[in-house]
């Protein structure tokens, strides 16, 4: 071997050593990141649920507003919190499907309905952190979720796979229901090109 290889072969190992380095650092930001607002948003979500049930006892039922996303000040709005208890799945939702939210959270897709109201809430996340073991649910399934004031209890109803363009997952519905979307396959290096989608129903007497 020439010194002249040689040194390009050092050279690569330490390139190939930084760039390594690199994506472990991103890597740990982002799960910091994640961590950090997950925590914040549950607390806030806790006194946003404080605050309602005080406002509850002093209001009939007809006068409770409609479920809203709270607006915290920090540029997302928060909807909720979804639990898997059998896959301990348990994520914050915010409104919206930016990089910046779907990064932290579980993303509420605009244009769908919202936990509590008549239609389909649809819910996304990245394969790789929040619905990572979206893939493991089964039918009867149970998926729960928590806004301030109110909780409601969905049972799987079916999953499949489609392709990105099929927009029949998030379209409205009559009665109340919930999907959840994530790219796939799971396990897939670069943008993945189908979705894996979960249709649920909510339980009557939640």
């Amino acid at each position: 071997m020439t010194a002249r290889r040689r040194m390009v072969l050092v050279w690569g190992q330490h390139l190939l050593l930084l760039a390594g380095c690199s994506a472990l650092g991103y890597c740990a930001i982002a799960i910091a990141d994640a961590t950090r607002y997950q925590a914040w948003a549950r607390d806030q979500m806790r006194k946003a649920g404080l605050a309602s049930a005080e406002i509850a006892t002093n209001r009939s039922s007809a006068d409770i507003s409609q479920p809203a996303p709270l607006r915290l000040g920090s540029g997302m709005d928060l909807v909720g919190r979804i639990d898997v208890p059998r896959l301990h799945i348990s994520a914050m939702v915010v409104e919206g499907t930016s990089s910046r939210i779907l990064r932290v959270a579980v993303g509420h897709i605009p244009g769908t309905a919202l936990p509590g109201q008549a239609g389909n809430v649809a819910l996304a996340a990245h394969r790789d952190t929040f619905f990572r073991h979206l893939g493991e649910l089964k039918s009867g399934d149970l998926i729960r979720v928590t806004v301030p004031g109110g909780q409601y209890l969905y049972s799987v109803k079916f999953t499949d796979v489609v392709r990105p363009n099929e927009t029949w997952v998030v379209e409205p519905s009559t009665g109340q229901l919930l999907t959840l979307v994530t790219c796939y396959p799971f396990h897939y290096v670069g943008p993945a090109p189908e979705r894996f989608v979960v249709r649920a129903r909510r339980l009557p007497g939640d």
